[in-house]
């Protein structure tokens, strides 16, 4: 977990000073770092936030730590209970296969909206995405796989102009990231090219204008997934 001090930059590279400025900036620099934890696995499924713990690591007060996890709660990243604190949002077995069943749901009704719409642009960034994937899996860098996989897909159901649709499939990858993680680093450790083979496949069938082949391969790789983590989790 990275402290906040004056030396901190956000993303663009504005300077951070975490003295003196409004507690609600403060607090969305601390949801990003916890965010950013949760998304790479550093903090996994079921790990308490304790607020005095995370002010201390982080370098600023409880007041804007505790906005943060409320924010953390509000996306489904945490779950909080009286008396007991915050923790990162776990789920059931159960809950998680329901996840991802409604995700095939929804991620194959966007192909099917998006494949018909994709400009020549949207081709070339989603092979430049293809590229970097595979170049993330070579360097064992999990979580830039997973991100290069949601831009890519992102950039194809955009293409359908669904916003409603794209934003519940959003909030679902978000939920369900810490798992994601779990079956994308078995997936590399285990050399499963269902990780990262099917994209450029997908690429090539919007290509061509197939767009039944594309929501096949689409749907496969959800499933796929859902694979990949059912054999990390079932004792």
């Amino acid at each position: 977990m990275s402290p906040l001090g004056d030396d901190t930059a956000d993303a663009d590279g504005t300077q951070f000073r975490p003295r003196g400025v409004a507690s609600t900036l403060v607090a969305d620099q601390v949801y990003e770092i916890l965010a950013n934890d949760i998304f790479t696995g550093r903090l996994p499924a079921g790990a308490r936030l304790p607020v005095r713990d995370v002010a201390n690591q982080v370098g600023t007060s409880v007041m804007p730590v505790r906005e943060a996890i409320r924010l953390l709660v509000e996306n489904g990243l945490a779950v909080s209970h009286p008396h007991r604190g915050a923790r990162v949002r776990e789920f059931t077995h159960r809950e998680l296969i329901q996840i991802y069943d409604v995700r095939s749901l929804l991620e194959v009704e966007a192909t099917r909206q998006g494949a018909p719409e994709v400009t020549p642009g949207d081709l070339d960034e989603m092979r430049a995405a293809c590229g970097r994937l595979y170049r993330a899996v070579v360097e064992l860098r999990v979580s830039d796989a997973l991100d290069e996989d949601e831009a890519l897909l992102r950039r194809l159901y955009r293409a359908g102009g669904n916003a409603v649709l794209l934003e519940t499939i959003e909030s679902l990858w978000i939920q369900c990231r810490p798992y994601k993680v779990i079956g994308a680093r078995a997936a590399i450790q285990n050399h499963d090219a269902s990780l990262w083979a099917p994209q450029p496949a997908l690429v090539d069938a919007l290509e061509a204008g197939q767009t039944e082949l594309a929501i096949e391969i689409n749907r496969e790789c959800v499933a796929a997934a859902r694979r990949r983590l059912e054999a990390e989790i079932t004792p």
